[in-house]
């Protein structure tokens, strides 16, 4: 049996309402503008991640029988009332922000412009590609910015939510600037250095830590970061530099802490190390670490040399989730906008330019640039297809590490980060408030023409007996 694509990968209602317009003829072009409204609490940049998955998805987007099937099944209908849908592919456009880059409150990170059923039906899917992966890539920026140069690595696979996260997590880990994961299958498919060391049950496994140890650096031979922390933390650190000093693989090796004081741990552990003449034997801390323990570490002065995150930077535990939409701008060459109370959608497709000192500017998409800026959305999808090659995640580093050097300082900063706030062009605000008004106008006469007939405030009817 052929399984179901990822077309079925989508909200019930994106099927009905396609299927509707399909009914109505309304196969126009459409534009959807995907953005986050409001950073979360502690954020004062969002990094754009996530592209490259959504163009994969939309390049290979087909529903098949199966997918109809599916959606039949959904709606309690006979597959022959989502005929329409059959054969249903992407032919659309892509603009968007290019993965790495920096972004905030209210720039459109990507806009989709396809017939009408097209893009909405792509809608889930892509939506929770960019936001989940933004999260991230932001929570690990952030760590990095935290580190101050010492290198950060992803330990989280085991606790992201599903090993697809987690794999995206090592990748935009490494995208941030971490220096190696512990996630061998992202290691292997994107290139990034592989890590890791041992778990505690490895020195429960052998009658004592020595044992173990003598174990570990015997089957690896070169550098090898060993665990003391199972019992008592400075008699493993005793333990180990003993080992590393007999069999003579200090340099490039390691001990790793991973519960307790860990600023206090690392001091006592860099004085044992180096009082056993072991003074290249590095200091890797882990356990519950994020960017703000990994401040607090660094600022406290403690001898660390990597810090290894996992858990709550892979579900990006303090902000899991983005205030993210992907909304109607524009149909069949009539801009339209939302009016709903704190959801209101600016109409028409549009660009952003970037000025020095990430001083952004949100315009309309056919603006010409300010003479000091830049446009950040670029052309990726023509005809459904990817209009240039995948980027590398050393391109993407490198764009990240450019946009973090032109950010203002106040957004760098871990605790209560300032984030920039784009401006709005004179064009784009004028299509804004016309837009507006036309659509009151439009509800005001539509509400007029419904409005039943009203007996004149006091006046009696008589009532036929």
């Amino acid at each position: 049996m052929t399984p179901m694509s990822d077309a079925t990968t989508t909200d019930l209602y994106e099927v009905t309402m396609a299927m509707s317009y399909l009914r109505e003829g309304m196969t126009g072009p459409a534009t959807f503008s995907l953005f986050v409204r409001n950073l979360p609490p502690e954020r004062g940049f969002l990094v754009a991640a996530g592209l490259e998955s959504a163009l994969d998805y939309l390049a290979g987007f087909h529903v098949g029988p199966e997918d109809v099937d599916a959606f039949a099944s959904a709606l309690h209908r006979p597959p022959g009332d989502l005929e329409p849908l059959l054969g249903l592919t992407f032919t659309g456009q892509v603009r968007a922000v290019p993965e790495g880059r920096i972004v905030f409150a209210g720039e459109p990170l990507l806009e989709v412009t396809a017939p009408l059923p097209q893009a909405q039906l792509v809608e889930s899917y892509v939506l929770n590609r960019l936001s989940h992966q933004t999260a991230i890539a932001s929570k690990a920026a952030r760590c990095v910015l935290a580190a101050a140069g010492h290198p950060v690595v992803d330990f989280s696979l085991r606790r992201t939510h599903g090993p697809q996260a987690g794999f995206q997590a090592a990748r935009l880990g490494a995208m941030a600037g971490f220096a190696g994961t512990s996630n061998v299958a992202a290691a292997a498919a994107e290139g990034i250095p592989a890590v890791g060391t041992m778990a505690h049950s490895f020195v429960e496994a052998f009658a004592s830590e020595e044992e173990a140890f003598r174990a570990f650096a015997r089957c690896h031979p070169g550098p090898v970061t060993l665990l003391v922390d199972t019992y008592d933390t400075e008699e493993g650190v005793r333990v180990a530099a003993r080992v590393l000093r007999d069999l003579d693989c200090g340099p490039g090796s390691a001990v790793r802490l991973d519960s307790g004081d860990l600023g206090d741990l690392a001091v006592r552990a860099r004085s044992i190390l180096d009082d056993g003449g072991l003074p290249d034997v590095r200091i890797v801390a882990s356990g519950g670490l994020d960017e703000y323990a990994v401040d607090d570490l660094v600022h406290s002065g403690a001898p660390i040399d990597t810090y290894a995150v996992g858990t709550r930077v892979g579900v990006s535990a303090d902000a899991p989730y983005l205030d993210s939409a992907y909304k109607l701008v524009e149909f069949a060459g009539r801009p339209v906008m939302k009016l709903s109370s704190a959801k209101v959608t600016a109409p028409g497709r549009k660009q952003v330019f970037r000025r020095p000192g990430c001083a952004d500017e949100i315009a309309l998409a056919d603006e010409q640039p300010p003479d000091d800026g830049v446009p950040l959305l670029e052309t990726v999808m023509r005809n459904g297809r990817r209009t240039g090659r995948r980027p590398t995640l050393d391109e993407c580093r490198e764009r990240l590490a450019a946009d973090l050097g032109e950010l203002p300082s106040a957004a760098h900063r871990i605790r209560a980060p300032v984030a920039p706030r784009a401006t709005t062009s004179e064009r784009l605000s004028a299509l804004t408030a016309r837009v507006r008004q036309g659509t009151e106008d439009r509800m005001a006469a539509a509400s007029a023409r419904q409005a039943p007939e009203r007996a004149p405030s006091g006046s009696h009817r008589s009532v036929p007996r």
